[in-house]
């Protein structure tokens, strides 16, 4: 019951905001800004410039408003505006590095996303990790382990090749993987 009637609040809050009303659209930024400063942070490691993105973001959800169709969770929507602005942020700031298009032969790291999570680290701790990344590898990592886009996707919004999307991906994985290693040996007192 309850998920039914935040929808219907979401909804008659949404056709209040297309008509300019402040205190609906001051109630969807409320009810949305955590988990999108969250989504523009995992792109973005400095805090304040990820709330930046988000408020970015936030401005575009506004303005295009009248562009939601309906067609899928609102949420969604607005977290697909918050990815497109990170990654612009990150452009514009000349922070985002294309790296070479080659693929790198996979190794047996295809359950780094399922380890991390089930991992005895806190949230805190895989951001870290996750913020240890170059850029350009962050976002590829990002959008296809917790974003779940697929490799064309991502060359198609990077702006790169399938390619390099994949081995961007292979990359950080690589890294990561070689951090939680380095980790657990801290914490194990063998390093």
């Amino acid at each position: 019951m309850k998920v039914i009637q935040l929808y219907k609040q979401e909804s008659e809050l949404i056709k209040r905001a297309l008509k300019n009303n402040r205190e609906a659209q001051h109630v969807l930024f409320e009810m949305h800004a955590p988990k999108m400063l969250s989504v523009c942070r995992y792109y973005i490691k400095d805090l304040q410039q990820a709330e930046e993105a988000m408020l970015n973001g936030f401005f575009k959800v506004f303005t295009q408003l009248k562009t939601f169709r309906n067609e899928g969770s609102f949420e969604g929507w607005i977290r697909r505006i918050m990815v497109r602005e990170s990654l612009s942020y990150l452009r514009s700031k000349r922070s985002f590095e294309q790296l070479e298009d080659h693929v790198s032969e996979l190794a047996d790291v295809e359950y780094l996303e399922t380890s991390l999570v089930e991992s005895q680290w806190n949230a805190s701790d895989i951001q870290q990790l996750i913020d240890s990344l170059p850029d350009g590898y962050r976002a590829v990592f990002v959008m296809y382990a917790i974003e779940g886009y697929k490799h064309h996707e991502i060359a198609e919004l990077l702006n790169i090749s399938e390619g390099t999307s994949k081995s961007q991906l292979f990359k950080a994985r690589k890294l990561l993987q070689q951090q939680m290693v380095k980790l657990k040996n801290i914490e194990n007192g063998t390093h």
